[in-house]
């Protein structure tokens, strides 16, 4: 391998030294020969593929971030730099291994996060709505949908069961529907305490998420994100705002019960960014950070909280680090759920700087772990309608009019537009109202600004969810199985592979042997796979060693016969002189 990439290094310099002294701008042919040439070279390095058992999965979910979501990102996080942002690379860009997952549930074209979360951390596609289920379950109703036969178990808790450690960080709360994905089975994904729960399902013996998640809580070493509202009783208010009853109609508080569950260990409870500072991971076995009463705060007003809130990135590196401390390995689920957020609400801005802080905490975790063990995975669970387009100009503003801020194109109502729009959502404002067919003049509008919602072609109080695939950017031990066209389900089922955990435990060692003979090599125009390969690499050592004792016993024959040809020839007189 270190030969391979000190050879690719050279062919680089040479590549390199090649065009000193020509016109390297990208109006020049050379530039972009020599760009194509880096980017050649890089993957080709991963012409290796890594088929080892992966010790470590991060799982980073990019929470309604579609293709045009993950474009604009990129921009806007260039542009941040003081680059025309275009040309930029996201973290999530240097991943070499893409592919495509399919995003419909059992019964939407156009699906929810919870059915999208089940598909890709249980291996089951099921319905919008449900959680942890199958699709024999049916939304909102209780009895029947929780039997023995419909519930299923995601990748983390088969982690735990395997020896591993699992972990979840999210901006949403923790029983919003990507995270309770991770430990829920529930038909109702809405059902975030018992105060929000139906008489039909309290009665059929439901839970809520929050009570599930208290109740499967010892499988996590540590959990962050939001949501304490949910998991205090509604005589009691909130510690940081303290005029905001909190929402438990049983009386429990689920916090002091998580505390009891875990006083046989070093355990910690934070609510803002101060006590999470101060935890010393070395010193702690269980971590739970719960930072909002509901969800926590975009990344564009994070500056702003009173108490304190710990960033998407600060929060996965301190994960990392103590799910680092099992030996045995771990699996991590992140989510960027303030993207999907931002989205419906039409308003780009926070949309796109969530997504920078996701990559932010991409970044983190590439530069924590190795790929030689770690499998890094970053997708999507569903789009949205949203777009980029007006034929900008190179580094016009991402949030700006089109195709350039400073001269905006007048359309046919003789009024400018964005780059970014929404197919649908709240941003369809009308100069004189609902009902007029004449659209808002932004000539004066401040579009750069967090709160401005993106026109809309139709209006709607929420912005909705796009149908098209998501992409898969991957590293690490098994990442290029993800290259291809899957269903949203699959990667469940490479997470397992990978780690030889849930029903891919058993025969572990053969199943990687497998992925090592489904390595091809041509050779004299067979295909063989590596297993074939290593066999007619035996046969033809075994022919050359034959051939090689042939060769020594045909030699030392032909010794002899010279020998005793030679002494039959000697001269007489020579042979009576040794008498």
């Amino acid at each position: 391998m270190l030969d391979m990439m000190f050879h690719q290094g050279l062919l680089l310099l040479c590549a390199s030294v090649a065009v000193i002294g020509q016109d390297l701008t990208e109006k020049s042919a050379a530039y972009w020969e020599q760009v194509s040439e880096a980017e050649l070279l890089e993957t080709l390095q991963y012409q290796k593929l890594n088929i080892k058992k992966a010790k470590n999965v991060i799982i980073f979910i990019g929470d309604g971030m579609g293709v045009t979501t993950v474009t604009a990102g990129r921009i806007l996080k260039g542009q941040n730099s003081g680059a025309s942002g275009e040309e930029t690379k996201l973290a999530m860009d240097k991943l070499p291994y893409t592919g495509v997952s399919r995003t419909y549930s059992v019964n939407r074209q156009v699906s929810d996060s919870a059915s999208t979360a089940t598909a890709f951390l249980t291996g089951v596609k099921t319905n919008d709505y449900v959680l942890g289920l199958n699709g024999n379950s049916v939304k909102g109703i209780c009895a029947g949908s929780i039997n023995e036969s419909n519930l299923l178990t995601s990748v983390l808790l088969e982690a735990k069961m395997a020896g591993m450690s699992a972990g979840i960080v999210t901006t949403t709360t923790i029983n919003h529907a990507t995270p309770a994905a991770a430990y829920a089975n529930s038909p109702d994904r809405l059902w975030y305490s018992d105060a929000e729960m139906t008489a039909e399902a309290k009665e059929n013996g439901c839970k809520d998420i929050a009570q599930q998640f208290i109740d499967k809580s010892d499988q996590f070493t540590v959990v962050l994100g939001g949501g304490r509202q949910y998991f205090k009783p509604n005589t009691t208010f909130d510690v940081e705002y303290t005029d905001r009853a909190n929402l438990r109609l049983d009386g429990q508080d689920l916090i002091e019960v998580w505390k009891a569950k875990q006083s046989d260990r070093n355990s910690a409870y934070v609510w803002n960014k101060e006590q999470f500072d101060q935890v010393d991971v070395a010193k702690t076995d269980s971590l739970l950070g719960l930072f909002e009463p509901s969800h926590m705060n975009y990344e564009a007003h994070r500056a702003q909280d009173g108490a304190g809130e710990p960033s998407l990135k600060d929060m996965t590196s301190k994960a990392i680090r103590m799910l680092k401390k099992n030996d045995q390995g771990f699996i991590l689920l992140v989510e960027g759920g303030k993207i999907d957020h931002g989205h419906h609400a039409g308003k780009a801005y926070l949309a796109l700087h969530d997504l920078v802080a996701l990559d932010d905490a991409i970044e983190a975790a590439v530069e924590m772990t190795s790929d030689d063990e770690t499998m890094i995975i970053v997708t999507a669970d569903h789009s949205h309608v949203f777009t980029i387009g007006g034929y900008s100009h190179r580094g016009n503003p991402i949030f700006g009019a089109a195709p350039n801020v400073n001269n905006p194109k007048l359309v046919d109502d003789g009024k400018p537009f964005t780059t970014l729009l929404y197919g649908n959502g709240p941003g369809h404002s009308t100069l004189n109202g609902v009902g007029s067919c004449e659209r808002e003049n932004i000539t004066l509008i401040a579009t750069d600004d967090p709160n401005y919602k993106q026109q809309s072609a139709v209006p709607l109080p929420s912005e909705t969810h796009g149908g098209e695939d998501v992409v898969i950017m991957a590293r690490g031990p098994m990442a290029h199985l993800f290259e291809g066209v899957h269903e949203q389900s699959y990667i469940a089922h490479i997470i397992r592979y990978a780690t030889c955990i849930g029903k891919k435990s058993k025969n572990c060692a053969a199943q990687l042997e497998q992925s090592t003979d489904l390595i091809f090599v041509s050779f004299l125009g067979f295909r063989l796979s590596s297993g074939q390969a290593q066999l007619a690499l035996y046969i033809t050592f075994g022919l050359l060693m034959a051939a090689c004792i042939i060769a020594i016993a045909a030699n030392l024959q032909l010794c002899r016969m010279a020998r005793q040809s030679a002494r039959k020839h000697e001269d007489p007189k020579v042979l009576n002189e040794k008498v």
